[in-house]
């Protein structure tokens, strides 16, 4: 019995927000892995152990969730002014696909960190002390990312005291701007944050209801729906979604007429393949709720409730794409995220998810009767875990 060998490829295993993923330096990739195409993705199957028809990720480094199913590609930026290109691939866990279609926000703040660490940095940008900024080309979607990273004797600072409800242990912030945030390029209204020009709509989706939704492009196209049209409080934990089969179908369902109501895709089946984007969130005003860990968040903290689904199961927190979503939305008047914050001008919100709750901001004003976001702002932390190689079998891909 022949057996291919196995190969080794240089990587690093971090985690950025909430999320884990598997960071790559572009020229570390085996020649037929650097361009996109069935080579690359066949790679990154492999790497995490997918398709699972267990659904464990056993033979891999997933973890067997949409946070922890990940691959990222940092190379020198291809842009002006930029440091690098970050790209991002969300694999899926019992499918034979990775999704291009979106970015993570969460791993863009490791991002940031994996680009000092990997030498893409000019030495004389970085201090020896003090925050450096890495410009970041976030090359799914087109758009520019600035990581505020902290300094330690020339090295990038990961311990600290700066606490983010999801994640056990503190590390050092990162404060991450992301820029124009808004994709003027799906829907039926270029060059709106709204794909079909108004704040809300309603959706029809047979076998579910109709009812109102806020549906924006920014940091991830994503649509917002009123809990209780739904039939839910907005305190949801993951027990209570990711163990429902009817609501994981309702949710699904959902999802897809919303996709198609954006421009996102044309037919509902098509759906099944876009998995990544975009994501269904449901809010409802500020209350009590317990989170996943059993701390008690009080309403007095939090200005709305919100949860968002992610490949098809409920988020344990909050992505961070969907987080910009969040920010943007809020700062808009009228929106069904910003009604249940209790409406008005704000630019910033402290939002509850199931892990706890979350700060973020954003600048939008009207122009010329458009809305328009320059930028959504947020911290997170990010940690190296593990760095050395990562092993596959040669015919792997």
């Amino acid at each position: 019995m022949s057996a291919a060998a196995q190969i080794s490829i240089p990587a690093t295993y971090m985690r950025g927000g909430t999320s884990k993923g598997v960071f790559f330096r572009l020229e570390d990739l085996p020649p037929v892995a650097q361009q996109p195409g069935q080579a690359r993705d066949s790679l990154f199957l492999r790497v995490m152990g997918s398709p699972d028809p267990y659904g464990k990720q056993t033979d891999g480094m997933g973890g067997a969730t949409s946070s922890t199913s990940k691959c990222v590609i940092l190379s020198p930026s291809s842009q002006a002014g930029h440091d690098v290109d970050y790209l991002y691939g969300q694999v899926s866990i019992d499918s034979a696909f990775v999704d291009w279609s979106g970015n993570c926000g969460n791993l863009s703040t490791a991002a940031g960190a994996f680009a000092i660490h990997a030498g893409y940095v000019a030495k004389d940008r970085i201090p020896d002390n003090g925050v450096c900024v890495v410009r970041i080309w976030q090359a799914n979607i087109n758009k520019t990312i600035i990581a505020h990273v902290p300094i330690h004797n020339g090295q990038v600072q990961e311990s600290g005291d700066f606490e983010l409800d999801g994640v056990t242990f503190p590390a050092a912030e990162i404060v991450l701007e992301f820029v124009d945030p808004a994709d003027e390029g799906e829907g039926d209204a270029p060059g709106s944050l709204f794909p079909t020009g108004q704040v809300v709509d309603q959706l029809d989706v047979p076998g579910v209801g109709s009812f109102q939704v806020t549906m924006i492009n920014s940091g991830i196209p994503t649509i917002f729906v009123n809990a209780a049209d739904i039939g839910y409080t907005g305190s949801e934990l993951q027990e209570a979604i990711n163990s429902d089969a009817a609501a994981l179908a309702k949710l699904e369902t959902i999802r897809a007429y919303g996709a198609v109501k954006m421009g996102l895709i044309k037919e509902i089946a098509e759906a099944a393949k876009r998995q990544h984007t975009p994501k269904i969130a449901w809010v409802a005003p500020a209350a009590d709720y317990t989170a996943s860990s059993g701390k008690q968040v009080p309403a007095s903290a939090i200005d709305l409730r919100v949860r968002a689904m992610s490949m098809g199961k409920l988020h344990h927190a909050m992505m961070g794409t969907a987080s910009v979503a969040i920010a943007t939305a809020a700062a808009i008047p009228g929106t069904l995220v910003n009604l249940a914050a209790g409406g008005g001008n704000r630019d910033a919100v402290r939002f509850g998810h199931p892990s706890g709750t979350l700060r973020v901001g954003a600048e939008a004003q009207s122009i010329d009767g458009q809305w328009q976001v320059t930028k959504a702002v947020m911290s997170r932390s990010a940690r190296r875990l593990m760095r050395g190689e990562v092993f596959v079998p040669g015919d792997s891909f």
